[in-house]
Parts: C-alpha cells; structure tokens; sequence
C-alpha cells in the first residue's frame, strides 16, 4: 500500500492537469512557450504517474484495468474480473 500522501498528492496533480488542459493546448498551437513556463509546473500530463486504485502501487500498473500486476492477479483467481480465467494446460 503507498502512502496515502503520495496518493493525495498525484489526485492533486490530475486536478492541476485537468484544469489547465485547454490553456496549454491553446498555447502551445500559439507557440507562446514564455506564457507556457509561467503555468505551474505540475499541470503538464508528462508529471502524471499511473497508479493502481486500489493500493497505489505505482509499478507493474496494467492500463486497460487500472491495477497493479498483483491486485490484477489476486482478483482474476478469484474470479472477480468479468470475462477472465486463469490459464492451465
């Protein structure tokens, strides 16, 4: 489990990119990078880190389910992700 103030703190920065999202867009299309540099510098998405949602292990995130590669395992076995099986032969 990450600490909860890691967590906290990237909500935060999703807030920031979220907000800014259409300023930076805009400028950037204007090339005015001096107005750019003057946006802080958490609201660009390249600061963002993936994290899974129930834990917020940042490592070993799986994308298209949002978890990290144990809690992804842990509820496959227990059959909790719809359409999934564990593979045997």
């Amino acid at each position: 489990m990450a600490k909860l103030s890691i967590v906290a703190r990237d909500n935060k920065k999703e807030a920031l990119v979220k907000r800014y999202a259409e300023k930076r867009k805009a400028l950037k299309e204007a090339g005015n990078y001096a107005a750019l540099d003057k946006l802080p510098r958490s609201s660009s998405a390249v600061r963002l880190r993936s994290r899974c949602k129930l834990t917020g292990r940042p490592r070993g995130y799986m994308s298209k389910f949002g978890l990290c590669r144990n809690q992804f395992r842990q509820l496959a076995s227990e059959g909790k992700i719809p359409g999934l099986t564990k593979a045997s032969w």
